[in-house]
């Protein structure tokens, strides 16, 4: 049996490996893979915790977190798809549509 610590360690190191993709990185692929990475850590913390408390919660939250995950990777991959479509570049910095 793991412990749950391991699984919350585990989890915050996922975390702030997606934190420092989001902010050190410059390719809006790489910086949407980070944000998917933040959310599946939050996604293991409510798994480790609702196993450890035999609660459901935790459980139904994270089937809430993934319907959420799966409209926002449908949506946010649409947009950098077509962002890439127009601008031919996947530098955040280069793109500045909402610019007059």
């Amino acid at each position: 049996m793991v412990p749950t610590s391991f699984y919350l360690i585990l989890s915050a190191l996922l975390f702030v490996i997606g934190v420092a993709g989001v902010a050190l990185r410059r390719n809006v692929l790489i910086i949407f893979m980070s944000v998917e990475m933040m959310l599946n850590s939050v996604n293991l913390t409510f798994a480790a915790l609702a196993n450890h408390f035999m609660k459901l919660d935790g459980q139904v939250f994270v089937l809430i977190a993934m319907t959420v995950a799966a409209a926002e990777v449908a949506v946010g991959l649409a947009i950098v798809m077509e962002v890439i479509r127009h601008r031919d570049t996947t530098n955040i910095d280069d793109v500045n549509l909402l610019k007059g």
